[in-house]
């Protein structure tokens, strides 16, 4: 079986605090102008906590001067605009606070000059379309009206939501047959990123490689600092979901390795699961708010037409930012017809269903969007071929999809008598898959 039925991973609950981002020289500082050219400012000048956000005249003091940094924060007066009580609910006022590196301090400047809480994807927003001296900044669902357009010093901060490098990461696997080595790979097709299976329970709370390899110490920890030898880096995949609490456990792994993305894979009954599916969403957004930067992927399955959205929209609902999910698009469970047709057809009900949660534009959604393909024969005794794999770059390089990856690298090579799960099932060279997929230039 290509993809497992994924155990549970279990972490004991814990609360991590990142430490205050320094503001750097780089960082953008000026005005932030609004509705009817009033400036976003900070009552009475005032840098006491709770002290309100509101418009006002411009008038050139420090009141006005906004830091846009780049972990996400914007700042004045030493302190962070914040939505009060971390709230995501409409009408959630803004204020000056200790800055915490929390979720209610992160904002995303967009390049249509949305300025959106990262937290609740709500837009900062003027209360009632007001432009009145005093008026107070809220959150609000963004509608694209002109109480939520901003003008900032730094113009757009929405990056990618990753480096085409880390956007292409096929899945290597150590827990059995016959692993090659990455950083053969790595020579023989350019690909830098590896995105590296499965992160289980050892079935004590602790997390290890397919829940009976040490975390740190062995093969997948070699295969680790081979390819960051290399210059390349690793995404590790979590496939547990069942205990009552996950943050402490992803965050265990964030720490060992220092890692810049991971990614979560949910399938089989996780995916259905109510509990399950709040529970993950829970856990990263915890991950997110203490983890600035860190990248999210989560991995799902996908029928022709796209996936189920439940658990899109459960973690538009609650404010989760995910970097991409990624649909895994073959075990169809039936049928026949070109894979790399049927990829984009799915593909394009991802599109729809993050558009529709979200409240993306169809570019925004595309750039949330991602697909984890599998190479030769899966199975449901599909075939998916290199041609395939080349009808999907090419859509992925149309709409700047945010991951582009494969289950596996282990497969990518012919079929010549090997353990299980060690070749694709049809006549291919060894990495022609990882070859084409290498050629994504990123978002």
């Amino acid at each position: 079986m290509a993809k497992k039925t994924l155990l549970l991973l279990a972490g004991a609950i814990g609360a991590l605090t990142m430490a205050d981002r320094h503001v750097e020289a780089a960082d953008p500082v000026g005005t932030i102008t609004g509705i009817g050219g009033k400036c976003v400012d900070v009552a009475s000048a005032s840098s006491a906590n709770g002290t309100a956000i509101q418009l006002y005249d411009c008038n050139g003091t420090t009141a006005q001067q906004w830091t846009i940094a780049a972990d996400g924060s914007i700042r004045a007066l030493g302190k962070c605009l914040d939505v009060s009580a971390a709230g995501t609910a409409n009408g959630t006022l803004i204020q000056l606070y200790d800055c915490n590196g929390t979720g209610a301090q992160k904002w995303t400047v967009t390049a249509a000059k949305d300025i959106v809480n990262t937290a609740s994807n709500r837009c900062l927003d003027a209360t009632g379309n007001s432009s009145a001296n005093g008026t107070r900044l809220e959150i609000w669902d963004c509608a694209g009206t002109a109480n939520q357009k901003w003008t900032t010093a730094g113009g757009t901060t929405t990056p990618p939501p990753a480096s085409g490098a880390m956007a292409v990461a096929p899945y290597i696997y150590n827990g059995w047959g016959d692993p090659p080595s990455a950083t053969t790979v790595m020579s023989a097709t350019g690909v830098k990123w590896f995105t590296m299976a499965f992160i289980l329970s050892n079935g004590t709370c602790n997390p290890q490689w397919d829940g009976n390899r040490a975390l740190t110490g062995g093969v997948d920890q070699n295969t680790i600092n081979a390819v960051r030898g290399a210059g390349g880096n690793i995404i590790p995949s979590f496939g547990g979901y069942s205990a009552s609490a996950l943050a402490n456990a992803y965050q265990t792994v964030i720490n060992a390795f220092g890692l810049k993305a991971i990614d979560i894979d949910l399938e089989a009954d996780a995916y259905s699961n109510a509990t399950v599916q709040q529970r993950t969403v829970d856990a990263l957004k915890t991950i997110k708010a203490n983890n600035p930067g860190i990248v999210v992927y989560i991995t799902i399955g996908t029928g022709q037409s796209g996936p189920d959205t439940s658990l899109i929209n459960r973690a538009a609902s609650s404010g989760l930012a995910v970097d991409a999910f990624a649909i895994m698009p073959f075990d169809f469970g039936g049928g026949s017809g070109n894979m790399g047709t049927l990829t984009q057809q799915a593909a394009e009900g991802l599109k729809n269903a993050l558009k529709n949660a979200y409240g993306y534009t169809d570019d925004q959604a595309y750039r949330h969007s991602g697909i984890s393909s599998m190479n030769g024969i899966t199975d449901n005794n599909e075939t998916v071929t290199v041609a395939n794999f080349q009808t999907i770059l090419s859509y992925a390089q149309a709409h700047h999809l945010a991951r582009l990856t494969f289950w596996s690298v282990n497969r990518d090579r012919p079929c010549t008598g090997g353990s299980a799960d060690s070749c694709s099932g049809i006549s291919q060279g060894n990495w022609d898959f990882t070859r084409v997929f290498a050629g994504y230039a990123g978002p």
